[in-house]
This record gives structure tokens, sequence and C-alpha cells, in this order.
């Protein structure tokens, strides 16, 4: 675990600026939520063997809302711009610019929607998973 945590730590520091250059960048007409992969990099420790890790922005245009999914990997959240509201194992959670998170992996979001009318919120996602395998999981209503 150790590991993990100083891997994600460096990843963090090491590529959130180029992240939130990027992501400030992007079209704030987008009608749809979009993801765009800025990182993805096998990890070549032994006591991580097979796992890869993968970093996206998610952007939220105003007033969107993401439909049930799950993430079957560790999962870690910063929200670059704007406000996110979250329904994760049926707690309610609002998270503003400048928050972070972490959830645990298979967990169900049961809802994720950008609540301003006006503003796209900009999610920056860290995930560590099992090589090849997929990150999000959608699930019928």
């Amino acid at each position: 675990m150790k590991n993990i945590l100083a891997l994600l730590t460096i990843f963090i520091l090491t590529m959130l600026g180029s992240a939130q250059a990027q992501s400030l960048n992007s079209s704030k007409s987008a009608s749809t939520i979009s993801e765009k992969i800025i990182l993805s990099q096998l990890i070549n420790d032994p006591a991580l063997k097979g796992k890869e890790v993968q970093m996206l922005i998610v952007d939220f245009p105003p007033g969107k809302v993401s439909g049930p999914h799950r993430h079957p990997c560790e999962t870690f959240g910063y929200l670059l711009q704007g406000e996110l509201e979250s329904v994760f194992e049926g707690k309610k959670h609002l998270y503003k610019k400048g928050d972070s998170f972490y959830e645990i992996p298979n967990g169900l979001h049961s809802v994720t929607k950008n609540p301003s009318l006006t503003e796209t919120a900009k999610l920056l996602v860290f995930f560590i998973t099992d090589t090849g395998k997929e990150t999000s999981v959608h699930q019928k209503k």
C-alpha cells in the first residue's frame, strides 16, 4: 500500500499542473460529459506487477448528469473547476474546486451531477487498475 500511495503522490504532484492547464484550455461549450485520458502508464514495480495508472479529465457541462456506474479499481479524484454532486454508495457528497476524494473499488455512483447551469465542472480522476481492464462499468437504471 505504501508503494501505491507513493506512486499516487508522485503522479499527482507532477501531473496536476499540466492537467489543470489542459483542462482550463478545453471548450466550455460542450454539451456532453467527456473524458480525456491524459496519462496511461504501466507500473514497472515488482510489488505492483500487472497494474496500470490512468489519469483522466472529465468535463461535466452545466446541468449534466452521468448515469449510474461503478469503478472496479482504486479511484482518486480532484475537482479542478466548478462543483459536483455525487451519490456514492447511498451517501450524498458535494465537491467544490480543490476538493479531493478516494472511492473504494466497485462502489455504486447512483448519481454524479454538475449542479451549475452556467459553469463546466472539471474533474481529474486517477485510477490504479489491472492492466487492460475497464475503469468504468455502466449500470442499468
